[in-house]
């Protein structure tokens, strides 16, 4: 008799929620073999089989989450048969000990299980840990039912639903709609309830303020051109940018950074992530080190992240770390928008559209036909002043209007 756990498939996954089995129950399968696909707090992963078997005795359907490590299904050889007690807790095996790692988007090092708990802190995951601050839960008031006494988001939602509310401000009750017979009541699929969680903390805590600049393309559209009549190969105005802000980054290390309560960090590495549109939502992937990646490098690497964000491929820990965050919705028509931070990030840089404009030379007061884009960063005030982000979008700005640096 083989257990099938929910795996821990990246440093920061703390539980996992079924999105359905790929295989009928008592159907045979062999190790490796997909016989699932469950959804982290980043990504749609498959679950590979541990051994070969007949698949039965499953404990969760669709839709519930559990914690890494817990045991959701059997996998029995000829002969065999699902213990009578299977389920009750009685019959499995205690959950292997959770690895732990510091993952530098985590405001701190989530210990591990056997490590002992300071006082005042509470042993939580990172998602409960946020869940509790907006729903107003007392993290010190529950016990927890994940692994070694771990609390966990149903933990904090349960205590939420039998618990008043914080006497704090009263706020107004929203208006109810009532949907009519022709209206359509949609679920939200586990990533978009992680969208919702993720934008409304940051825009709720996170003192944002912004500063637009406007970008001359044409030296970088001469660039372009250069490469492809070179048949060298394609660089997008979105690569420039991610070079630019590394460079900036390099430049200003203050950007470079997340308020951690009662402390800033300003990261050694540079890791850039990337929002990309897909089908359920949102994703994040992260181009990793790129003050050492040349304008090629990154090119080819945000092209193959992209694809396998859209695809659903993406592991984990190519979702984790970022530094910083760039989203671009240049593809859409917009002339300029305002990013929602990406936590811990201390700032995002939005791209608008680039259009042809008529400008006129600062130098010579003639008018002329140029191609500008807008660009906006949003930033962490409690990381940046605002004099602080002003001269750091202008800094990206100059790089950008003088592409040939960027080159080496």
């Amino acid at each position: 008799m083989t257990e099938v756990i929910m795996p821990k498939m990246g440093d920061g996954m703390e539980e996992g929620t079924l999105l359905e089995w790929l295989k009928k129950d008592g159907e045979k399968v062999r190790s490796g073999e997909i016989i699932g696909t469950i959804q982290t707090d980043k990504a749609t992963l498959e679950l590979e089989s541990p051994g070969s078997g007949a698949l039965t005795g499953f404990l969760i359907k669709p839709g519930e989450t559990v914690p890494v490590g817990v045991p959701i299904a059997l996998l029995l050889k000829d002969g065999e048969a699902v213990p009578a007690n299977w389920g009750s807790g009685s019959a499995t095996a205690p959950a292997p000990a959770v690895e732990t790692k510091a993952a530098p988007e985590l405001v701190a090092s989530v210990p591990s299980e056997a490590a002992p708990i300071s006082a005042g802190r509470s042993k939580a995951s990172p998602l409960a840990k946020k869940i509790a601050i907006e729903l107003g839960v007392d993290l010190a008031s529950l016990s927890g039912t994940g692994p070694g006494g771990r609390i966990v988001e149903k933990d904090v939602r349960d205590a939420a639903g039998a618990a008043p509310a914080p006497a704090a401000v009263k706020a107004a009750t929203p208006v109810q709609v009532v949907a009519s017979g022709q209206d359509t009541k949609l679920p939200l699929n586990r990533l978009r309830q992680i969208i919702a969680q993720r934008t409304s903390h940051s825009k709720q805590t996170v003192p944002h303020f912004y500063v637009t600049v406007e970008v001359d393309l044409e030296r970088i559209n001469a660039l372009r051109e250069l490469f492809e009549d070179e048949e060298s190969g394609k660089v997008s105005v979105n690569d420039f940018v991610v070079k630019a802000c590394a460079r900036a980054l390099a430049d200003m290390p203050e950007a470079n950074a997340s308020f951690q309560g009662d402390s800033v960090i300003r990261y050694a590495s540079i890791h850039v992530g990337i929002a990309a549109a897909v089908d359920d939502g949102l994703l994040v992937p992260v181009v990793k080190d790129v003050q050492g990646k040349s304008l090629r490098q990154i090119s080819t690497e945000v092209k193959e992240l992209v694809k396998k964000a859209r695809e659903g491929k993406l592991h984990p820990d190519e979702m984790s770390g970022s530094t910083f965050s760039i989203s671009n919705m240049g593809m859409l028509n917009v002339d300029s928008f305002s990013a929602i931070i990406n936590e811990p990030n201390a700032g995002i840089i939005a791209i608008g559209t680039a259009r042809k404009r008529v400008v006129c030379d600062q130098e010579t007061d003639e008018i002329e036909v140029r191609t500008r884009m807008n660009i906006t960063g949003s930033f962490d005030h409690r990381v940046l002043d605002g004099a602080v982000g002003a001269k750091f979008i202008n800094v990206v700005k100059d790089y950008l209007e003088n592409p040939s640096r960027l080159l080496n």
